[in-house]
């Protein structure tokens, strides 16, 4: 009956913070409707698309781009508290070292990812464009881009570099947690070139520069994600022998 009663009670608990995010992903919602607009304006006036004329090829065209804008400025302002409210979801069953070690990975995760965003946006999406205009006009092509084609473009580019960030704190996290040995993750560091390489000549232009721009950083963010997981785990191995000395001491 108690078992019973508990997890009526964490159904209850769960409900309570789903709801507190959609009202929120509902509100937020509501200020991209309205912000949309400038948003997309912002985005027409950037070097990626100042001289790119947005072509609508359908009655609806416009209307989905505009939605999905508002759609995607609610997921972002959503992200940071639907993750608070899974920390806190589940903090019951932490102690009060883990609770206030898991929180610090809420704003290191949705800063990590606005900053990826904000890299790929200003620094290789660009490049990508004027990549892609070269070889346009290299063969006489004459450009003429559908708005959602080149949004589309646009966030498969954006989106995953921004998830691409998020590596560190993932690593972490992992380490945190016990399920990644720092020895066994250096090992695989040629493994995980090879695939970092993969990654960044499929989302970026065959030109050089363009995937350099995309593969060395992603390495970086892998070098940087290795040398924290190291750091942790020796952290948590000079804590561990630290308690066992006092302990030791005690008894004596």
């Amino acid at each position: 009956m108690d078992n019973q009663s508990e997890f009526i009670d964490h159904l209850s608990e769960l409900r309570k913070r789903l709801v507190y995010i959609i009202i929120w992903f509902f509100i937020t919602l509501c200020a991209g409707l309205y912000e949309s607009p400038n948003i997309l304006l912002f985005i027409k006036n950037q070097p990626a698309a100042v001289n790119i004329e947005w072509n609508v090829f359908s009655m609806t065209d416009g209307l989905f781009i505009y939605m999905k804008c508002a759609f995607l400025v609610s997921i972002l302002f959503t992200l940071p508290l639907a993750l608070y409210h899974i920390w806190a979801f589940v903090k019951p069953g932490l102690t009060e070292k883990e609770a206030k070690g898991t929180l610090t990975f809420v704003p290191a995760s949705f800063l990590l990812f606005l900053l990826g965003v904000c890299f790929s946006y200003f620094m290789v999406f660009p490049s990508m464009v004027s990549f892609m205009t070269k070889i346009n006009s290299s063969i006489g092509a004459v450009e003429t881009y559908g708005i959602d084609r080149y949004f589309s473009f646009m966030f498969s580019v954006i989106f995953p570099i921004g998830v691409a960030f998020e590596m560190p704190v993932v690593v972490l996290f992992l380490t945190k947690v016990g399920l990644l040995d720092p020895v066994k993750f250096k090992k695989s560091r040629k493994y995980a070139y090879l695939a970092m390489v993969i990654v960044g000549s499929s989302i970026s232009p065959p030109d050089f520069v363009s995937h350099l721009s995309v593969t060395v950083p992603l390495i970086l963010l892998f070098e940087l994600s290795l040398i924290i997981s190291f750091w942790y785990s020796k952290k948590m191995k000079r804590s561990s022998t630290d308690t066992t000395t006092q302990e030791v001491q005690g008894n004596v």
